[in-house]
C-alpha cells in the first residue's frame, strides 16, 4: 500500500515536472514569437494614437479601450482560427501569405516616406469638425485587422514546428500580450500631455518642470515614434521577403546577405552587432526596393484610371 502510494506520488511529481517544462516551453516560444513580430508592434503603436486626435480629452481612453477590444476580437475570433487551419492543412501557404504581408509593410513604409518627402502627408484622421466615435473605432479596427494578421502570421511562422494545441495556446497568449502592451502604451501616450499639463498647473519645483517638459516633448516623441515605426516596417517587411524568397527556392539573395554577415561576424567584441546591422540594412534596402515598386505600380494604375474616367466624362 505504502509502495503504491509512493509510486503514485512519483508519477504525480513526474507529471508536474512535465507540465512545468511544457509551460516553460510555451513561455519561451511565446517570447520568441512576440519578439519576431516586434517591428509590426512598433508600427501598430505608432499608428493608433492618431485616431484620437481632435477628440475630447475625456473620450480618448474610452475610445482606445474600444479599439483594443476590437483588436483582441480580430486576433482571437477572426485571425487565430484561420491561421491555425492554414498551419494544420495548408502550411505551404504561410510563406506566400507572409511575403504578401511583407510587401504590404514595405509599401506602407515607402508610402509614408514619399508623403513626407513630397509634402503630401495624408490627413485622414484630422477632419474638421466633430468626429463620430463609432466611425473612428470602426476605421481603427479595420486598420488593426491588417497589422494584427501580420503579427499573428509572423508569430505562427516562428512556432510552426510546435504541436496544434501548443500553437493554439501560444498564439492566444501572443494575441493577449501584444494587445495589452500596444494599447497600454497607446493609452499612456495619448494621456501623457494631459499628465504634463496637470503637473505644470498644480505642482511646483521638479514636478512642474517635468510637467512642462512632457507638454513640450510629446510632439517630438510622436514624431520619433512615427520614424521608428516606418523604419521598423521597412526592416521587418524586407526581412520577411528575404527569408521568403529563399524558402521558395531562390537562394542567391539570402546567401549574399549571409556571407556579408559572416564577413563581419569575426570582428572582435562587436561582430554580433555588426552582423545584425548588416542583416537589418540589407532587409531594409530590399523592403525599400519592393515598397517603391508597389508604390509606383499603384500610382500608375491610379493615373490610368484617372485618364479613363476623364475620357468617359469627356464623351458625355
Amino acid at each position: 500500500m505504502a509502495g503504491g502510494l509512493v509510486a503514485l506520488l512519483d508519477d504525480v511529481a513526474a507529471l508536474a515536472r512535465l507540465a512545468a517544462a511544457s509551460i516553460d516551453d510555451v513561455g519561451a516560444a511565446t517570447g520568441k514569437a512576440t519578439a519576431k513580430a516586434a517591428g509590426v508592434v512598433i508600427d501598430d503603436t505608432a499608428v493608433t494614437p492618431q485616431y484620437v486626435r481632435g477628440l475630447a480629452a475625456e473620450r480618448e481612453l474610452p475610445i482606445v479601450k474600444r479599439i483594443a477590444i476590437g483588436s483582441l476580437r480580430n486576433k482571437l475570433i477572426i485571425i487565430l482560427p484561420i491561421a491555425l487551419l492554414l498551419s494544420q492543412f495548408l502550411p505551404w501557404l504561410l510563406t506566400p501569405i507572409l511575403m504578401v504581408g511583407g510587401a504590404y509593410l514595405s509599401y506602407e513604409a515607402v508610402h509614408k516616406i514619399w508623403g513626407a518627402l513630397s509634402g503630401h502627408v495624408a490627413h485622414d484622421h484630422e477632419e474638421d469638425g466633430p468626429r463620430d466615435e463609432d466611425t473612428v473605432v470602426a476605421g481603427a479596427v479595420r486598420t488593426d485587422l491588417i497589422l494584427s494578421a501580420e503579427i499573428m502570421v509572423i508569430a505562427l511562422d516562428t512556432i510552426a514546428s510546435e504541436g496544434f494545441w501548443s500553437r493554439l495556446i501560444i498564439l492566444a497568449v501572443v494575441a493577449v500580450v501584444i494587445t495589452v502592451v500596444v494599447y497600454g502604451v497607446v493609452g499612456l501616450i495619448v494621456k501623457m500631455d494631459d499628465i504634463g499639463l496637470r503637473l505644470a498647473d498644480t505642482s511646483s519645483g521638479i514636478a512642474q518642470t517635468v510637467g512642462r517638459g512632457l507638454v513640450r516633448g510629446m510632439p517630438k516623441v510622436m514624431s520619433v515614434l512615427s520614424v521608428v515605426g516606418t523604419a521598423a516596417m521597412l526592416w521587418v517587411g524586407g526581412h520577411i521577403l528575404l527569408v521568403g524568397i529563399d524558402e521558395l527556392g531562390f537562394h542567391p539573395l539570402y546567401d549574399l546577405v549571409h556571407h556579408a554577415e559572416e564577413a563581419v561576424h569575426g570582428v572582435g567584441g562587436i561582430g554580433g552587432v555588426l552582423a545584425w546591422i548588416v542583416n537589418t540594412l540589407f532587409s531594409a534596402l530590399l523592403g525599400l526596393l519592393v515598397g517603391s515598386i508597389v508604390v509606383a505600380v499603384l500610382a500608375g494604375i491610379a493615373r490610368l484610371r484617372g485618364r479613363r474616367s476623364g475620357s468617359v466624362g469627356a464623351e458625355h
